[in-house]
């Protein structure tokens, strides 16, 4: 594995002109599961290939300099030998010149669906392996593995378990068993992740391999590391296991917490980090799930819903409090007073983040539908006074700062965090964005593509985007056509 990482390293570094590159690309989240599934998944691949020309490369999705958030991930990788040196992560290669150059090849495990930075790249997606709900559509030319299992590792290990079996060895087995152990919580099925396919590899695997460690031993060592956050400040904290989601007006953050909701709150100017991290990451709205487990392993789990503007807060917490697939079975609970977060304790402790993302999808996709409605004459002839323009909108830099229109008034923004991380690099080299609106509501970004360009043309009216079209632009171009046909009906009388 070693070697194989070492040359994966070497080969981003010196790119020769004739090799092309199978990437195995991680989710955003960069969790364990995602960790392994990618590391394995192209060692596996590259193990059986026969083809010379090509490289598979193991590829974390988020910038190096933000692994140390994932402890567990950290510490997991020291105890099996793998130095981070020889890890690529994704402010490491750039996939966009790949792509570009016909180079490129992916493979998505741990999510099925690209973000909307990386949307260019989907007719090079050739397979994808995942345990969530399916949210691509069917294509032709690539292959799907979609299995609702405790833990993505598990497809991984049925793959290799049933592909190449001699390639494992005891520091793989590890890899892949104490993965699984991990994501599913002991395999324990009070806390409602385990399924029958995730605790047959797991016991294959120990069949193969008698030497590899006790559960409880290897998950209470990885449970303590991923609940390791001294020394995080807020803002690390919130980002070290973070999913976003964006619509019309909202951008809202769910972070997972490892700790007590109540010794979060107590933290020291907390309502002030809180509400400069949502400014910073240019966020609205934060959901923090918070995580802990009583002396039987058994999970408790806690909600915080924050945010600056009291209508969205309200409206979230009545999203998640409503829920009946499933249902959440939340009761309110007093922390330390902060005017702009409600808390909760959920009593349905199986329901995890990825359980209360759809929940959030749906009234997401609910609330934009309710809300849109066609532009009405009035905004057409009053364009200055109308409010009534609805709908999906590209956010600005100005939504975000003028006022703190969008996220509430918490003082000045940090000089030089104004924006998410990597966002300039992934737009870099398209000439504009636009918005659509995905098949559960929801906004996606993507990029136009470049101007084609040849002998007899040499630019192109879009080069600087498309035109913007305004109520005054309308109103212009009806009058000049009336004025056009007015014409054209005298000329007609006067012959």
């Amino acid at each position: 594995m070693e070697h194989f990482l070492q040359g994966c390293k070497a080969a981003v570094q010196n790119i020769p002109e004739a090799l092309d590159f199978h990437v195995v690309l991680g989710n955003e989240a960069c969790d364990l599961d995602s960790m392994v599934s990618a590391i394995s998944l192209a060692y596996y691949l590259a193990k059986t290939s026969t083809s010379k020309n090509l490289a598979y490369l193991p590829v974390l999705n988020i910038q190096r300099e933000d692994f140390p958030l994932r402890t567990e991930s950290t510490y997991f990788l020291k105890q099996n030998g793998i130095p981070e040196g020889h890890l690529i992560f994704r402010n490491e290669i750039d996939l966009q010149t790949l792509y570009e150059s016909g180079h490129l090849v992916l493979t998505l495990v741990d999510h099925n669906v690209l973000p909307r930075g990386d949307s260019y790249l989907e007719d090079v997606v050739a397979e994808v392996i995942d345990h969530r709900h399916l949210e691509r559509p069917a294509a032709l030319n690539c292959k799907v593995t979609s299995e609702l299992v405790g833990s993505c590792t598990t497809l991984v290990a049925e793959k290799i378990i049933h592909g190449a079996p001699e390639i494992l060895d005891l520091q793989l087995a590890s890899l892949l068993r104490d993965t699984i152990v991990l994501d599913c919580i002991n395999m324990a099925p009070a806390a409602g992740k385990v399924t029958p396919k995730d605790t047959e590899y797991v016991t294959t695997l120990e069949s193969m391999f008698p030497s590899l460690p006790p559960r409880g031993t290897v998950f209470d060592s990885l449970q303590k590391a991923k609940f390791d956050v001294s020394g995080l400040t807020t803002d690390q904290m919130l980002r070290k296991d973070l999913k976003v989601l964006v619509s019309r007006d909202i951008s809202l953050a769910i972070s997972a917490l490892y700790m007590k909701l109540e010794d979060f709150m107590q933290k020291e100017d907390i309502e002030s980090d809180l509400c400069s991290f949502c400014r910073r990451h240019h966020y609205n709205v934060l959901v923090a799930m918070a995580i802990t487990f009583n002396r039987e392993n058994e999970p408790m789990r806690q909600i915080a819903v924050y945010s600056q503007k009291e209508g969205l807060r309200r409206v979230v917490c009545k999203a998640l409090q409503q829920a009946t697939n499933p249902p959440l079975d939340l009761t309110a609970i007093a922390c330390p007073p902060c005017p702009s977060t409600t808390t909760y304790q959920q009593g349905n402790t199986a329901a995890s983040r990825k359980k209360v993302l759809p929940i959030l999808k749906d009234f997401l996709r609910k609330r934009d539908l309710e809300e849109s409605s066609p532009i009405s004459m009035q905004s057409l002839e009053n364009p200055e006074t109308s409010n009534d323009f609805s709908g999906f909108r590209e956010r600005t830099g100005d939504d975000n700062l003028e006022g703190g229109e969008l996220f509430g008034d918490c003082g000045e923004q940090p000089e030089g965090q104004d924006g998410c991380p990597g966002e300039e690099q992934r737009s870099k080299g398209f000439i504009g964005t636009y918005r659509t609106q995905l098949d559960d509501g929801l906004e996606d970004e993507r990029s136009f593509p470049p101007t084609p360009m040849n002998s007899l043309v040499e630019g192109c009216p879009l080069d600087r985007g498309l035109p913007k079209l305004t109520a005054e632009a309308i109103l212009e171009r009806f009058s000049h056509i009336t004025a056009i046909d007015s014409e054209s009906q005298s000329g007609g009388e006067k012959k």
